[in-house]
């Protein structure tokens, strides 16, 4: 299968690429960078150097690419967990505006599926484990900027004509190259099962919502256990 997936050399996109090329998809991964072009490369995937703020780079990238399949994830966030909040502005300018980018694009190249990394960490307090259904908080002020964004992403990716859309809601994660070595806060969820879940939505569930997280009692993952063959203990070897 032909994947494009943007944001290829992030904490989640380095373990995803290896899954894919592993299980023999032909992959396109995009970067700002052209040093990690290289590294793409070397694992294995066609690197396409992209901002996906730049639409009509974007759209050249995506029909270039002519992929199956878009995996968005795309972040923008700092080393350092201490420096978060200074990048949540622009973190949510990808979600929403990166989005409508890559979705345009991914509709020009008739892209039939759309898999989006989103968040389990959002919902509004009470009722522990959360499904997907339960609302959002929208008005813990810490959390406002990164929840709208997060809430206008789903939205564009789950009303995309044409485009079947997942969404997966990722705990706090934990793991290599995140800010955390083990789980702590919760809902919390390892790197490495969430670039599987990403992997296991390639052909899996239908179009919607996805917890994926621990089963640490935060979050009910039933339906992506059900759905798409979700394991939290997943690890690379």
């Amino acid at each position: 299968m032909r994947v494009l997936l943007a944001g290829a050399t992030g904490a989640i996109g380095r373990p995803l690429v290896s899954l894919l090329v592993g299980a023999g998809h032909e992959v396109t991964g995009s970067t700002r960078s052209t040093e990690k072009a290289h590294e793409l490369e070397r694992a294995g995937a066609m690197p396409a150097v992209v901002d996906v703020f730049d639409a009509p780079a974007v759209l050249a990238a995506v029909q270039a690419a002519r992929p199956e399949v878009v995996i968005h994830q795309l972040t923008d966030l700092p080393q350092d967990a201490a420096q978060a909040a200074a990048f949540y502005p622009n973190n949510a300018r990808i979600r929403i505006e990166g989005t409508r980018n890559l979705i345009i694009a991914a509709r020009a190249a008739a892209v039939r599926r759309f898999i989006v990394q989103s968040i389990a960490f959002a919902y509004a307090p009470g009722g522990e484990p959360h499904p997907e259904t339960d609302p959002l908080n929208f008005d813990d002020p810490t959390r406002a900027v990164t929840v709208k964004g997060a809430a206008d992403m789903e939205r564009q990716v789950l009303s995309a004509p044409g485009i079947e859309g997942i969404v997966l809601r990722y705990g706090l994660l934990y793991g290599q190259g995140t800010w955390y070595v083990a789980a702590g806060r919760k809902p919390g969820l390892h790197v490495d099962a969430a670039a599987h879940a990403a992997l296991l939505a390639l052909t899996r569930g239908a179009a919607g919502i996805y917890n994926i997280a621990d089963d640490d009692g935060a979050v009910s993952i039933a339906k992506a256990r059900a759905e798409l063959g979700f394991d939290p203990d997943f690890r690379l070897p």
